[in-house]
């Protein structure tokens, strides 16, 4: 068995490499698991630092931070300025943005500012923002590189894609649905969900980052509009399947309305291996999943949307060759989110395990 995430985290700290980290997604899944990674990033990117000097031993456990955000989005101000200046929706971007941030709060007023007339109203401040660097620009993930400098984020962000994709689901009742907004509309069940164009491929620096990375996480988030999207990109799951890093599924903590509804953890795990061709060769070693309660008022709530805890279902998990990694990773408020300390200081704990131990786990 693992030691607690406490121990390891604390104990030896300063005889350990830091650990190179991708983390896959999209949503506020992905902008919520940054906080916590960021905690432990020595320095922003560009710094000239060999680490902060507010940082702790134990608060310097990654040397590089990558995150790969989904480009799928067509609806909200993110639609609106996709539509009329034919670039990536920036949402996600701006959401990882302001997570990887120094001056979080300040910048979370700012970025997330929406003009309420006039012609910006609806509009996002920091999506505006991202808008005006591609104009300066000319290239999205440029724009999105420039950003990170300007914010000091303590990581490194790239859309899945470069490549201006519309996202595309055949559903249960054999219909197709074109458009993110347009699918999670849909009360049908998805099948099978593809790109148009199937062709479009990752930026290089996001290949090296996973070739480089010794953890790799997917999720938390919607199953296919936050996760499965990034793994439709070609070369992505390729380079997840190559990969020497230990892989780590972030298991959402409830059923989700138009995505999920109904699913298992297992029935996750092979909804994202099916669409990443990956059946017979894991793309991730780890699930990590909540098996602690939730509150009845929450539980409640919750339900009137027809949405429930998602059942930790072990045994098939395992059958799929996944091993799952369960815990408290529940944090409570008006809506469920994960711990992001909690969820951070496992993976970590996972990142740096000798792999003698990682096999071993039960």
């Amino acid at each position: 068995m693992l030691k607690p995430a406490t121990s390891l985290l604390t104990t030896n700290t300063d005889a350990r490499t830091p650990l190179r980290v991708v983390a896959i997604g999209g949503g506020t899944g992905l902008s919520t698991l940054l906080r916590g990674l960021k905690r432990y990033v020595a320095a922003p990117i560009g710094s000239t630092a060999s680490a902060d000097p507010g940082c702790s031993s134990h608060h310097c456990l990654i040397r590089d931070l990558a995150a790969i955000v989904t480009v799928t989005d067509d609806g909200g101000s993110s639609g609106r300025i996709r539509e009329d200046l034919k670039i990536l929706p920036p949402g996600d971007i701006r959401n990882c943005l302001v997570a990887l941030s120094e001056d979080e709060h300040l910048l979370s007023r700012l970025f997330r500012h929406r003009f309420d007339q006039g012609d910006l109203q609806g509009h996002s401040f920091g999506n505006l923002f991202v808008a005006a660097l591609t104009g300066i620009t000319g290239d999205f993930a440029q724009a999105v590189q420039m950003a990170s400098q300007v914010l000091a984020t303590r990581g490194h962000i790239y859309p899945a894609t470069n490549t201006n994709v519309t996202l595309s689901a055949r559903m249960d009742d054999g219909s197709m649905v074109h458009g993110e907004s347009n699918i999670t509309a849909s009360h049908q069940r998805i099948v099978e969900l593809m790109l148009e164009p199937p062709t479009a491929g990752p930026l290089p620096e996001t290949l090296e980052a996973i070739a480089q990375a010794d953890l790799i996480t997917l999720g938390p988030g919607s199953l296919y509009t936050s996760l499965i999207t990034n793994l439709l990109v070609r070369g992505i799951p390729e380079a997840l399947a190559a990969s020497k890093a230990t892989r780590v599924y972030v298991c959402n903590l409830m059923t989700q309305a138009n995505e999920s509804l109904d699913l298992t953890a297992s029935q996750h795990v092979q909804k994202i291996l099916q669409h990443a061709g990956a059946t017979r060769v894991p793309i991730f070693d780890y699930a990590l999943i909540n098996t602690a309660p939730i509150s009845p008022t929450l539980l409640a709530k919750y339900a009137r949307e027809g949405q429930q805890p998602i059942e930790p279902d072990l045994a098939r998990i395992r059958s799929l060759g996944v091993e799952p990694i369960v815990g408290n990773f529940v944090h409570e408020g008006d809506l469920l989110r994960h711990d992001y300390d909690r969820v951070t200081e496992r993976l970590l704990e996972l990142g740096f395990a000798p792999s003698a131990t990682r096999s071993g786990l039960s």
